[in-house]
């Protein structure tokens, strides 16, 4: 992690929500997802809070490392249809080591739809790699390129 990771920093963008982002195309697999309203899903919302903490982040990540999402704690509420665009933010309020903390919040244009906070763990890929690849090694699974 660079000196400049530091709290205050943050990011913010708009993302315009298509059909593939609601609630029938998180799992197709679920009869009960497939019988629910097109609006945009809480799985997506949260990983777009996700998002803006990544963008947030990445002035700030030395080569060779980046973040993993560990806590999330937010709120859904409010529809967002297909074609409407969402605006997210991520906001840093605290660096504890390598344990990054960020205050999140989406706006559809018409009315907030969630906040909360997020924590990412800024980790060197190669040694996260190797670590997955022993699981997936004792697992009988493939591993990580």
């Amino acid at each position: 992690m660079k000196d400049t990771l530091q709290p205050g920093i943050e990011a913010e963008f708009q993302f315009l929500v298509p059909e593939s982002k609601t609630v029938p195309a998180l799992y197709p697999e679920s009869a009960d997802f497939q019988s629910m309203p097109a609006v945009f899903a809480t799985g997506f919302h949260v990983g777009l809070m996700e998002w803006a903490a990544l963008e947030a982040l990445k002035p700030h990540m030395d080569e060779g490392e980046g973040s993993l999402g560990i806590h999330v704690n937010v709120s859904h509420t409010g529809a967002t249809l297909p074609g409407q665009t969402i605006t997210v933010s991520a906001k840093c309020t605290a660096v504890e080591g390598r344990r990054i903390t960020f205050d999140v919040k989406a706006h559809d244009g018409i009315e907030p739809i969630g906040e909360g906070t997020h924590q990412r763990m800024v980790v060197p890929w190669d040694r996260f790699k190797s670590k997955v690849n022993q699981k997936a090694a004792a697992a009988g699974v493939a591993g990580l390129e």
